[in-house]
């Protein structure tokens, strides 16, 4: 009977250690997907002081940033797909693909940030049915890839990455900016990996201590 007290203490001691491993393991494994964005876009047929339609390429650079301070990179080839809104329905109801484009894998450093240009060539019958009477047009760029986080010597599995975002471009053939901002965000609704995992786990280990310490 003496010895049940400290059976009990040896449990919880175990179970608490191993709540507190998971979460340094967690903590030292998890990674952060790159941050993606445009940060220039621009077709010169719609550049009104140009006076010019023979140009029917869009071109655009992409700016990709690791934020892990420990973590590289491995890219698989970045599809990127650029559609154009109709001006019926005020430009956003229906859309038309006005191009696509691959740029090559690769792989980037920790906290490095890799700029990467392309191109687009394109219909300008497409083109011409989503612009606005004052030379605004409205367009949408996504970009679908695999990455994979590079953790000392070996590689995680890859996560997809799907990010886009509206692009409104001007009678210059450029691009709006918010104010004070240099490039346009693509957005991702990718899930976060282990995080509900980790916390179940913690959970019931912490149940586990409670009715252990009271019994």
């Amino acid at each position: 009977m003496g010895e049940k007290p400290g059976c009990c203490k040896c449990c919880c001691s175990f179970i608490f250690t191993s709540g507190l491993s998971a979460l340094f393991m967690w903590l030292s494994l998890r990674a952060d997907n790159p941050k993606c964005s445009v940060d220039y876009f621009y077709l010169p047929a719609l550049n009104r002081t140009l006076n010019s339609t023979t140009n029917s390429t869009l071109y655009f650079n992409l700016k990709l940033a690791n934020p892990n301070k420990d973590k590289g990179i491995n890219y698989d080839d970045v599809k990127v797909n650029v559609t154009v809104f109709d001006t019926v329905g005020n430009g956003s109801q229906s859309s038309q693909l006005l191009g696509d484009t691959t740029i090559q894998r690769f792989y980037q450093g920790h906290k490095k940030t890799a700029k990467k240009p392309g191109h687009v060539d394109y219909n300008m019958t497409v083109v011409n049915q989503g612009i606005f009477t004052n030379g605004t047009a409205f367009f949408r760029i996504d970009l679908v890839t695999a990455v994979r986080f590079k953790i000392m010597f070996w590689r995680t599995k890859r996560h997809k990455i799907m990010v886009g975002a509206k692009v409104v471009v001007d009678g210059n053939g450029s691009m709006v900016l918010a104010k004070k901002k240099k490039d346009i965000p693509l957005g991702s609704m990718a899930p976060k990996q282990g995080c509900c995992s980790l916390v179940l786990l913690i959970l019931v280990n912490f149940l586990v201590l409670i009715n252990l310490v009271n019994f």
